[in-house]
C-alpha cells in the first residue's frame, strides 16, 4: 500500500503538519459555532424559556458529540501510529473497526434517549421548561446516529491527513443550518422543535458527503471495505484505550456545564441561566483553536510517536501550546473589548439595556476562564495521540471537574460570594488545573527521549 501526498504531508515537519491540519478546522469550526450561535438567536426570539432548555439541553447534545469524537480521537490515535510505524495496512481494518464501535454506541444512545430523556432533563434542573427541553431533546436523540457518526468519519480523513475532506462537509453542515433555521423555526412556525429538525438535516448532509468519499468515490488512502476487516480485539482494546476516557472528557465537559447551570440556577435564577447560555457559546468559541490544534496535535504526536522521533515529537508540543494560546489570546480580547455589542445580538435582551450589560458583563469574565485552556488542552491531546488516553482523561477530570467546578461551588456557597463566586472561582480552577497539565506533558517528553535514546542504540 502506497503513500500519497497527504499522508507524506504529515510525516514529515511537525509545524508544517500542525499548520496544514489544523487552520482549515479552525474556519470550519468556527463556521459550526457561529452556526450555534445563530441557532441560540433565533431560538432566543421565542423567548427566554426556550433559550433556557435549548441550554439545558446542550450538554446532552454535546455528549453525544462527545462519544462520536472520542471513538475518531481513539481512531485517529491509533491509525496515526500505524502510519508512523508504516503499517498501512493494518490501519485500514483500525479504521474499520472504529465504524464498528461508532454503530454500537449508537444504538445504545438512541435508547438511553427513548426511556430517560425526561428524567435526566428534570435531573439537570429543567423542570420549569422540561415541555420545550422534550421537544427539542426527543428529536435530537432518536436520530443520535446522525450527529454522532459525523465525527468519526471525520477523523479519519484527518488520520490520513486529507483535511480538505474533512473540513468541506462541516462548511456545508453549518451552512445548511443557518439556511433552514429561520425557515423551520417561524415560517412553518415549529418552534424549538423546528431548530431541531435543522440540526439533524444538515447534519445528515455532512454524514452523506463523507461517506460518498469513501464508500463510492474510493479513492481515499484509508480504505473503509470489508476485505480488509479482519476482527482484532487488540485493535478494540487501542481505540478504546483513547476513545473511552476521550469520550468521557466529552462527557466532563457537559457536566461541568450541567453543574454550573445548576450553581447559576440556585444563585440567579432561569434568567441568569439564559444569559450564561449565551456566554457559553461563545467561552465554547475561545476554545476552538485549541480543539482544531489538538485534533490535529493527535495525529501529529502519534506519528512522531509511531516513529520513535524525540524532535518532532517535542516541537509538537510547544509549537501546538504556543499557536493555541496566541489565537485564544486574540479571540478572548476581541471578546472582551467588543462585549456589549456582541451582547445586544441576541433578540431575547433586545430593548433591555440592564441585561444587555448583564451579559457583556459575564462575557468579560469568562474570557479569562478560556485563556489559559490552551497548556491544559495541549497535554490532554498529546496523552491522546500516544495512546494513553487515562492520562489525558485525569488531567480533564482534574482541570475541569475537580478544580474548576469545586472552586465554582466554593465560592459560591460556602463563601458566600453567591453568582460571581461561580464564575470567578471556576477562573480560578481552570487557571490552576491547566498548568499543572502541561508540567505533567513536559515531564513526559523529556522521558519519551531517553526512550527514543535507548531505542536508537
Amino acid at each position: 500500500m502506497e503513500t500519497n501526498k497527504n499522508i507524506e504531508s504529515i510525516i514529515g515537519d511537525p509545524k508544517k503538519a500542525i499548520n496544514r491540519l489544523a487552520y482549515p478546522t479552525i474556519l470550519s469550526m468556527l463556521l459550526m459555532f457561529a452556526n450555534n450561535l445563530i441557532d441560540s438567536m433565533w431560538v432566543s426570539g421565542l423567548g427566554s424559556g426556550p433559550l433556557a432548555a435549548l441550554g439545558f439541553m446542550s450538554p446532552l447534545y454535546l455528549v453525544i458529540i462527545g462519544f462520536g469524537v472520542g471513538i475518531g480521537a481513539g481512531a485517529n490515535s491509533l491509525i496515526s501510529r500505524l502510519i508512523g510505524a508504516k503499517q498501512y495496512e493494518e490501519s485500514n481494518n483500525a479504521a474499520i473497526h472504529s465504524i464498528v464501535i461508532a454503530s454500537i454506541v449508537s444504538i445504545l444512545i438512541l435508547l438511553i434517549g427513548v426511556f430517560f430523556l425526561r428524567d435526566l432533563l428534570i435531573i439537570f434542573g429543567a423542570g420549569e421548561v422540561i415541555d420545550f427541553a422534550m421537544d427539542y431533546g426527543t428529536i435530537i436523540f432518536l436520530i443520535s446516529y446522525v450527529i454522532l457518526f459525523p465525527a468519526v468519519v471525520s477523523s479519519l480523513f484527518r488520520a490520513e491527513g486529507d483535511i480538505k475532506r474533512a473540513t468541506l462537509p462541516l462548511v456545508v453542515n453549518a451552512m445548511l443550518n443557518i439556511i433552514m433555521d429561520p425557515i423551520f423555526i417561524y415560517y412553518f412556525n415549529w418552534g424549538i422543535k423546528g431548530a431541531a429538525i435543522a440540526t439533524v438535516l444538515s447534519t445528515l448532509a455532512n454524514l452523506i458527503i463523507m461517506l460518498y468519499w469513501y464508500l463510492i468515490k474510493r479513492d481515499t488512502f484509508l480504505k473503509l471495505s470489508l476485505r480488509y476487516y479482519r476482527r482484532k480485539w487488540e485493535i478494540y482494546k487501542e481505540i478504546l484505550l483513547v476513545s473511552l476516557p476521550a469520550s468521557c472528557e466529552e462527557v466532563i465537559y457537559s457536566i461541568v456545564a450541567i453543574c454550573f447551570n445548576y450553581l447559576i440556577f440556585i444563585t440567579a435564577g432561569t434568567m441568569e441561566v439564559a444569559i450564561f447560555t449565551v456566554v457559553w457559546r461563545f467561552v465554547s468559541i475561545g476554545f476552538l483553536p485549541c480543539i482544531a490544534i489538538g485534533v490535529s496535535t493527535i495525529t501529529v504526536s502519534g506519528i512522531a510517536y509511531g516513529a520513535r522521533n524525540h524532535q518532532n515529537f517535542k516541537t509538537t508540543v510547544n509549537y501546538s501550546t504556543f499557536i493555541s494560546f496566541l489565537i485564544t489570546l486574540l479571540i478572548c480580547n476581541i471578546f472582551f473589548v467588543f462585549a456589549y455589542p456582541i451582547s445586544e445580538g441576541f433578540n431575547f435582551i433586545n430593548g433591555n439595556p440592564q441585561m444587555i450589560a448583564r451579559t457583556a458583563e459575564v462575557l468579560r469574565i469568562m474570557v479569562f476562564y478560556n485563556l489559559f485552556i490552551p497548556f491544559g488542552a495541549t497535554a490532554a491531546y498529546v496523552y491522546q495521540g500516544v495512546g494513553s488516553g487515562f492520562k489525558s482523561l485525569a488531567l480533564t477530570i482534574l482541570r475541569e471537574l475537580i478544580l474548576s467546578v469545586f472552586f465554582a461551588y466554593l465560592f459560591a456557597i460556602p463563601l458566600q460570594m453567591g453568582i460571581y463566586g461561580v464564575y470567578f472561582g471556576a477562573v480560578i480552577g481552570m487557571i490552576l488545573g491547566c498548568f499543572i497539565g502541561f508540567a505533567c506533558i513536559k515531564i513526559y517528553e523529556r522521558k519519551f527521549k531517553k526512550v527514543c535514546e535507548k531505542t536508537a542504540v
